[in-house]
Parts: C-alpha cells; sequence; structure tokens
C-alpha cells in the first residue's frame, strides 16, 4: 500500500502539476487530456518503473549474499560486487568510450570478476561470511582507488560523464531503456524465487542441507551468480546505488518477522526505498534534481552507522 501511495504521488509531482484523480484516471487509459497523458506515461512513468524494478533488483541481490555469508553487512555494497561492475563500466565510459551496450557489457564483466575473486579467495580454508566479507571489503577498496585513477587520468568531459553516472541517476530515463532492463530482470528474479527455498534450507548449515538433498557448493555458486548478475545489470542501467541492497533486506525482516531469506519482502523494501529516494531527490531542491545515489548514500551512511553501533552492542552483552 506505501509503495502505491508512492507511485502515484511520484507520478503526481513536476513542474506540470497533476491531481492524483487525473494520474489515476490516465493509467488506466480515460483521461481525455493528451498533455496530461504525456507527463504521466510518457515522462514520468518510465522513471517510476524503472526506480522499482532496480530497488527490487537491489534488494533480492542483497537478501541472497546476507543469507549466503550470515552477515548483515554480506551485501554487495560492502563486499564489492557494486564497485566491480561500475568498474566495468567505467572502463567502457573513459578508456574504451563504449555506447550504452559495451558499458552494459563491461558492468557485467565486472561484477563477475569481482563476484569470481571474491569467491576464490574466500574459499582457501573454507568459505564462512566474515571471511567473505572481509575480502569483499579490501577488494572494493582496490577496485575504489581504480576507479579514482580512471576518473583522474580521463579526459574532462570523459570525467563527467563519469562521475554523473557514478552518482546513480534516473534522469532522462526512457521506455526503451525500462523495457530492456525489465526483460533481463524478468529472467533473473524468478530465477533467484526459484532458488529461495534451497537458501533458507542452507540456513540450517551446510551439514543438514546436504543431509535434506540440497547440492550446498552448486546452488551457493548459482546464487552468487545470480546475486552478481541482479547488481551488474542495475549499475549499467543506472549507475550504482548505494545502501540498498544492504537496508532492504533487514527492514523488510524486521517489518515481516521473518528469519528466513525473505527475498519477496527484499524486492517489495527495496522498491518502496528507492522510489522514495528518488522523489526526495527530485524535489528536495527542485527545480534543481539530485542524483538518487546521492540521497540513498546519505540515507544508507546513517543506517550502516546504527547497524554497527547495534552489532557492536550486541557483541558486548
Amino acid at each position: 500500500m506505501a509503495t502505491c501511495i508512492v507511485i502515484v504521488f511520484a507520478l503526481m509531482l513536476g513542474d506540470y502539476p497533476i491531481s492524483a484523480t487525473q494520474v489515476i484516471r490516465s493509467l488506466l487509459g480515460i483521461n481525455d487530456d493528451p498533455l496530461t497523458q504525456f507527463f504521466v506515461r510518457d515522462l514520468r512513468a518510465p522513471r517510476v518503473v524503472m526506480a522499482l524494478i532496480v530497488g527490487a533488483a537491489l534488494g533480492i541481490s542483497g537478501a541472497i549474499f546476507q543469507a549466503l555469508t550470515g552477515n548483515p553487512l554480506g551485501s554487495p555494497d560492502i563486499t564489492g560486487f557494486t564497485v566491480g561492475a561500475a568498474t566495468g563500466a567505467l572502463l567502457q565510459i573513459i578508456v574504451f568510450n563504449g555506447g550504452p551496450l559495451a558499458i552494459g557489457l563491461g558492468a557485467l564483466l565486472g561484477g563477475f570478476a569481482t563476484g569470481a575473486t571474491v569467491y576464490l579467495l574466500s574459499r582457501q580454508g573454507g568459505v564462512t561470511g566474515t571471511r567473505f566479507v572481509l575480502i569483499g571489503i579490501g577488494v572494493a577498496a582496490i577496485l575504489q582507488g581504480v576507479n579514482g585513477l580512471l576518473i583522474v587520468r580521463a579526459s574532462l568531459t570523459a570525467a563527467q560523464t563519469a562521475a554523473q553516472w557514478l552518482a546513480g541517476s534516473f534522469n532522462a530515463t526512457t521506455w526503451g531503456e525500462t523495457i530492456v532492463l525489465g526483460a533481463v530482470l524478468a529472467l533473473l528474479i524468478p530465477a533467484s524465487l526459484l532458488l529461495a527455498r534451497p537458501l533458507g534450507v542452507m540456513l540450517t548449515g551446510p551439514d543438514l542441507a546436504v543431509g535434506l538433498g540440497v547440492p550446498v557448493d552448486t546452488r551457493r555458486i548459482q546464487l552468487i551468480i545470480i546475486g552478481v548478475s541482479l547488481v551488474a545489470v542495475t549499475v549499467a542501467a543506472a549507475g550504482p546505488i548505494a545502501f540498498i541492497a544492504l537496508a532492504a533486506p533487514q527492514l523488510a525482516r524486521r517489518l515481516t518477522r521473518t528469519s528466513g531469506p525473505g527475498l519477496g519482502g527484499a524486492a517489495l523494501m527495496g522498491a518502496f526505498l528507492v522510489l522514495t529516494s528518488d522523489v526526495i531527490s527530485q524535489r528536495l531542491f527542485a527545480p534543481t534534481q539530485l542524483p538518487v545515489g546521492v540521497v540513498t548514500g546519505s540515507l544508507g551512511g546513517i543506517y550502516l552507522i546504527w547497524l554497527l553501533s547495534r552489532e557492536w552492542r550486541k557483541d558486548r552483552t
């Protein structure tokens, strides 16, 4: 319900004001005003849909990695997968001067290369949540330095394009971009939901999961591939949007009071958080629009401080 309210609110906002009734009538195709139809269905709706599907993908990816690592910090933002996807995209933008398709492929390759690196390094002595997170943090730090070097060595035009893309934004989103991303996620999201049940069994422990017939190593690799893919395609579409993958699964579990992976709840929470953040980014300093990544980064930083302090107090008790 809250997400539906934010959807209508997002479609109302803009330099051309539209009432909630007009928005609903336009969505139902019974509004006779062509100007209202244009603003709602052609201009604002693609941005809203893009924010929703990006948020859902990030929420599911965060839930997958937090469940696999058994660590609330085990999200793509912290473990370097988001940064790795950004590195691949930056190489295309700055070094190879690639177009949108090349940038998307670069983000995918960067995300997969980072995921493979973290997984292989964390396998030494057995994969554990703490080892996985710590190695991911180290890899992310290295890649942040690489990203900074790429931008410093780039031409002024390429550096400006890269810096704007790195902030994460839905500005100038079109139906074409939204449909392409939606088609990719229409494959990845159902695949992740199909693996939710074995992931839930894996939370009981690898030995018990194997005893119940779950091939733990195979399922773990499959889930990592899907989780990295979800992050990489969203980075390619909208840039790196920080902290949604970290916060959405945990907030969803607290609201639903469940202890399982909760992929569906994480998807809904992620969609709500990204769309709400995008509305804030558009109207906080209107008519100037902030990149949505600035808002999610600010709110996510506050959430991360709270989470770390909570974990610290838990360890002391």
